[in-house]
């Protein structure tokens, strides 16, 4: 099975169209469907059309190590196994005997057990009806000013992942969410996932810094303490690269 069918098949267990995982992972429909169909042309690299595979399968439930490891075998040729790829991301150590793990085993292990928790939940919520309670404002905010999408909003998340101190990035999704990579100097990946709307992430590095933004008009950015000038309109995909004299 290549992994746009597993893709597809851990999707429609899930119980979601394609608009639906567009719309949880902030990934265009018109992309969603060329991955499905194993078209990773317009991903912008192997680096983004992994970055899009992960925030796939976490949506989908699915261990994204899976969804990896048949895109290195399908699309990189790689012939690592299963076994070298978990080591490789620190999943595993390196065992003294080399053992072969086989991906298209574990990706149907974990699709099948996606539809049979799926299938229950369908069951369980035909049985019986639970009283979901509403969610209560908080008396420090009004209703206008939860819903009001100014730059002025308060952070709800903060986050820092750091591997130096040459530059500082702060990526504040002021007005909407965005779909956020953050790479360093050496290519490895700081973050890779979506920033709900309110949330801050801080990133420092010794180099420089690689970001890529899904919803540039939704984000402010400041650099070494400065902000920077909006850097793309709404729904706009960017990229830059800020370093210690930015």
């Amino acid at each position: 099975m290549s992994l746009g069918s597993l893709i597809t098949q851990a999707r429609k267990s899930a119980g979601l169209s394609v608009e639906d995982l567009s719309e949880s992972t902030n990934i265009r429909v018109a992309l969603l469907k060329e991955i499905e169909s194993n078209n990773f042309t317009k991903c912008g690299g192997e680096t983004y059309a992994r970055g899009h595979i992960r925030n796939i399968a976490t949506k989908l439930g699915v261990d994204p190590l899976i969804f990896i490891a048949a895109f290195e075998d399908e699309q990189m040729h790689s012939d690592r196994s299963m076994q070298d790829l978990l080591v490789e991301n620190s999943v595993m150590k390196q065992p003294e005997e080399a053992r072969k793990v086989s991906w298209k085993v574990l990706a149907t292990i974990s699709v099948a057990s996606l539809f049979v928790v799926g299938l229950g939940q369908i069951i369980i919520s035909n049985t019986s009806t639970v009283d979901i309670p509403k969610p209560i404002a908080s008396a420090s905010t009004s209703p206008s000013e939860s819903s009001d999408p100014s730059p002025s909003a308060t952070p709800t998340e903060k986050a820092t992942v750091s591997t130096g101190t040459g530059v500082q990035l702060v990526v504040f999704a002021a007005r909407s969410k965005s779909w956020l990579f953050v790479s360093d100097a050496t290519g490895r990946t700081l973050f890779s996932g979506q920033m709900a709307r309110g949330t801050t992430k801080t990133f420092s590095t010794d180099v420089s810094l690689n970001v890529k933004i899904g919803n540039a008009g939704g984000v402010d950015l400041i650099v070494n303490g400065k902000k920077v000038d909006s850097i793309g309109a709404d729904g706009e995909v960017v990229s830059v690269s800020y370093g210690v004299d930015s």
